[in-house]
């Protein structure tokens, strides 16, 4: 496919680039419904701070207690297939020595003759949990936004790992993309979120080209609905905060909406809530 090419590493991070693990667990279900072996492992001593991401310890088949370190891991499909085939990179996101673990991926998607990658995250957002997950789907290489109809943000400051990951890439020549799923920050007591993560395979599928599974994504999603809702019923203020989130939602997807009625509405909504807008993220790719 033009742009991303045909071999595509798909990248994802737990931590706090992965509000109501759709990221991460989009990863997850790649690997399980695919046959992949290990390409390459970083060495844990040098990126990752024990203090912040702890070793566990676990006990295996036959009873022997083992230790289970971060890591950090890129892998291949087994069977070489027509089409669009998919990479995948994941992990935790590094504490330290960020240029040479970027450094480090991007050698190795070298040597894998990878021709494209794309960063999975999601962030939480004041959207509605009722309605389509957004998902944003922007590059920095201006052939990626023209080929595959991609945005380009705008925002400016700190960064997490998937952008520098992005940065070293575009520089060693392999174009990037990021897709990412915004998810209702009311509904962290319902994690994971397998609505954000349906919504960012249905995206990859769209811009890679290749064959995504989804499993039982489509009937989790709307098990995750109706628990929402059930929780909701019983919350008058949270049911009317719904319905706000609702009415702004519908109003910015509205064919006939122009940008004033846009502005209006958000102030409208700014008003109600009682604040002003709020700061972005630290990867915010909307601003």
């Amino acid at each position: 496919m033009e742009g991303l090419g045909r071999r595509v590493l798909v990248a994802a991070f737990d931590g706090w680039n992965d509000a109501g693990e759709a990221a991460s667990s989009a990863l997850a279900l790649l690997r399980e419904q695919g046959e992949y072996e290990t390409v390459f492992s970083v060495d844990p001593e040098l990126y990752f701070d024990y203090q912040y991401t702890r070793p566990h310890v676990a006990i295996d088949a036959d009873g022997q207690r083992f230790m289970k370190w971060p890591e950090t891991t890129l892998m291949r499909p087994v069977t070489p297939t027509r089409g669009t085939q998919l990479w995948l990179l994941s992990g935790v996101e590094p504490a330290r020595a960020w240029q040479a673990f970027a450094a480090e991926i991007v050698d190795v998607a070298l040597r894998e003759d990878i021709t494209g990658i794309v960063a999975l995250g999601s962030m939480m957002s004041d959207v509605p949990h009722t309605r389509p997950i957004s998902v944003f789907a922007g590059s920095d290489n201006e052939m990626l936004r023209t080929s595959l109809d991609l945005e380009r943000s705008t925002y400016e400051g700190p960064v997490g790992i998937m952008s520098v990951l992005a940065h070293v890439a575009d520089a060693a020549g392999i174009p990037s993309a990021s897709l990412w799923a915004s998810v209702p920050h009311y509904v962290a007591g319902h994690t994971p979120s397998p609505k954000a993560t349906l919504a960012l395979l249905d995206r990859l599928e769209d811009i890679t080209g290749a064959k995504v599974p989804r499993a039982d994504l489509a009937a989790e999603s709307t098990a995750w609905e109706e628990s929402i809702n059930a929780a909701a019923a019983d919350d008058e203020e949270m049911t009317e905060y719904i319905r706000q989130l609702e009415r702004t939602r519908d109003t910015w997807d509205s064919p006939e909406a122009s940008g004033d009625a846009i502005a209006r509405e958000f102030e409208q909504y700014l008003k109600r809530r009682g604040d002003g807008p709020s700061k972005p993220g630290r990867d915010d790719p909307r601003r």
